[in-house]
């Protein structure tokens, strides 16, 4: 007998002792079971048991790199596959004689959402979504937590506000708002009844989780389509065959996304509990694809009869096995980094790096307050210049800190010159900071194309609020129309206004990417990465930012706009006249024309 053999019989024999200790302590009129009703018992304590630890093993998994973690995800979906097939199978037995409760098979079916969240953050394949998705909404539907404030169990209490907390989150990101709305009720619910039968210590961190997600929820819907009747409509921020800029003819398309670092850091914006800034939630939908709703696969047949055959393996995993191992992801690879300390972002920084396949390019993105250097002449553009601090924590560097030492920098503030070796590979960097322009000498060291979108560093005071809304640049770079509404101070906008106005956006951004492929000013760098439809987007992005914020009123010098390294030609791309008259059409479409100045007037560049 080998040792695993030897541990699973004495695993077995314990879960069948405690199971009799349960019996015997809990109901002694219960029948003694036969040698079958012991097996499927035994068994399912074992799937149980195995099922545990193979998902709390997953913490353990590094967060970095593809192929650390991936044969541990298959082993831990295959238990619980056959976990979830064996308890249907025998689910009147597991009833009567193992006295399984309905919040027990919800905590199966809420791991096993968990897995698939979790999956989709290691893969950002938006698919998975919809199967976690459909687990959770599983578990409400068939009540499997409905008694748990019955249970007299503070924890199982706790497990259920968890569950309504994940719940929420993957609702958000698939934009289910209204059952948002009805699940931020049910959870308010829920943490009344337990902060006043148990008066816990957490009690003010849930109250904080859901004040959080309320406060989430209205700086997101900055501006509110409305349909016919009045109803807000859902709209998608994922790329789509619908906005997808057009490509002309002829231009290289060689160079693919594949690796993406979101890096957020804004002391003033909403937070999360999920550990994601709004502007990192804004700029992770516009890095994917809309997720196809195919989920012919899945179960949730809650009867004691063998319902369809689950198959809980992701779709790459079944590939697998039926020989396709070139199976091509339709997003690129992301990372989410809240607050990161240096290393942390280096590590991941260099993973990425790292992973890179030859045509591959890797896209940094920080929303992260600015860290500006104190010298007012710097002679090394790659640390003289400051940066911006990814997280604000101190690590005993106030201790050393004296005078003869004199000003120390901050340890966790990302300088450009941190990404010089980077630079090595295809890099699109994008800095949304009130110090973005420290980034805007990055040198191009070793041949490799290196673009960087920068933001405006100020913004006019009527738009203070702008980091409780999320930052005005990434808000143009997630959805341009909005963002113009939002700078024309129009909240609300009826559903066949918006129509016409995303025709227009559509429109600017054809012309937009006819110049940019015709342009003979425009810097190689940018051509080598147009190609990409979630690079061409963001380019032709920034453009309308640039463009609609140097014709605003409200917006009068330099630091108010955007910019970007290598520069874009003036002349056939920033200012075209086409591009000016398709945003002037737009003001005017939505009755804002007097905000937007006439392309000649004198203060349209304002102060330089």
């Amino acid at each position: 007998m080998t040792m695993q053999q030897r541990k699973d019989c004495q695993f077995k024999s314990e879960c069948g002792r405690c199971y009799h200790n349960k019996m015997s302590t809990s109901d002694v009129s219960l029948p003694v079971l036969d040698e079958n009703e012991k097996k499927i018992v035994n068994e399912f304590c074992h799937l149980l048991e195995k099922s545990k630890q193979l998902f709390n093993g997953l913490r353990d998994l590094p967060q970095y790199g593809h192929k650390q973690w991936q044969s541990y995800f298959g082993r831990t979906f295959d238990v619980y596959t056959k976990l979830w097939k064996f308890q249907q199978q025998h689910r009147q037995i597991l009833d009567s004689k193992y006295g399984l409760k309905r919040w027990q098979i919800g905590e199966v079916a809420s791991k096993i959402g968990q897995l698939y969240y979790h999956y989709y953050l290691r893969t950002s394949e938006t698919n998975y979504l919809n199967e976690s998705f459909n687990f959770y909404s599983a578990i409400r539907q068939r009540g499997y937590y409905s008694r748990a404030s019955k249970e007299e169990r503070p924890d199982l209490m706790v497990k259920k506000l968890r569950f309504y907390a994940r719940f929420i989150l993957v609702c958000l990101l698939l934009k289910k708002m209204k059952l948002v709305k009805d699940l931020e009720r049910d959870l308010g619910k829920q943490i009344d009844d337990y902060t006043s039968t148990y008066q816990p210590e957490d009690q003010s961190e849930w109250k904080t989780v859901l004040s959080e997600i309320r406060e989430f929820e209205d700086a997101h819907c900055t501006v509110r389509v409305l349909d016919h009747d009045g109803t807000p409509i859902v709209l998608s921020h994922r790329l789509t065959p619908l906005n997808t800029p057009p490509l002309e003819k002829g231009t290289p398309a060689i160079l693919r996304l594949q690796e993406i670092l979101i890096v957020g850091n804004s002391s003033e914006q909403v937070l999360k509990y999920s550990e994601l800034t709004l502007d990192m939630f804004r700029m992770l939908q516009t890095l994917e694809r809309e997720p196809q709703e195919d989920l012919s696969n899945q179960i949730y047949d809650a009867s004691p009869a063998p319902g369809r055959p689950p198959y809980l393996l992701p779709s790459y995993m079944k590939k697998e096995e039926n020989g396709d191992r070139n199976n091509r992801r339709e997003n690129p690879h992301k990372y989410l980094l809240y607050k990161p300390t240096y290393s942390q972002l280096n590590t991941f920084l260099a993973s990425g790096f790292k992973e890179l396949p030859p045509t591959g390019i890797i896209l940094l993105y920080i929303s992260a307050d600015g860290s500006p250097s104190s010298m007012k002449h710097g002679d090394d553009p790659a640390y003289d210049l400051g940066g911006v601090v990814t997280n604000a924590r101190r690590e005993g560097e106030e201790i050393i800190r004296t005078k003869k030492l004199g000003h120390l920098k901050e340890v966790h503030c990302l300088h450009p010159g941190d990404l010089y070796p980077y630079t090595r590979k295809p890099l699109f960097v994008i800095v949304d900071s009130d110090n973005s322009s420290s980034f805007q000498n990055i040198p191009n060291l070793f041949g490799q194309p290196v673009v960087c979108l920068l933001s405006p560093e100020r913004a006019p005071p009527t738009m203070q609020d702008k980091h409780r809304r999320g930052n005005l640049f990434t808000m143009f770079l997630h959805d341009p129309l909005m963002a113009f509404c939002y700078v024309c101070n129009i909240y609300e906008v009826p559903v066949d206004l918006w129509d016409k106005c995303t025709g227009i956006i559509d429109k600017f951004m054809s012309e937009a990417s006819k110049l940019f492929s015709r342009s003979k000013k425009l810097d190689n760098m940018y051509i080598q990465f147009i190609g990409d439809d979630f690079l061409r987007l963001l380019m032709l992005r920034f453009v309308f930012c640039y463009i609609v914020l140097i014709l605003h009123r409200g917006f009068k010098g330099p630091n108010f706009y955007p910019t970007c390294s290598p520069l874009l030609p003036t002349d056939e791309i920033l200012e075209h006249p086409v591009l000016y008259k398709v945003v002037l059409d737009l003001s005017t479409l939505v009755d804002n024309r007097t905000l937007f100045a006439e392309p000649g007037e004198g203060d349209l560049h304002g102060a330089t």
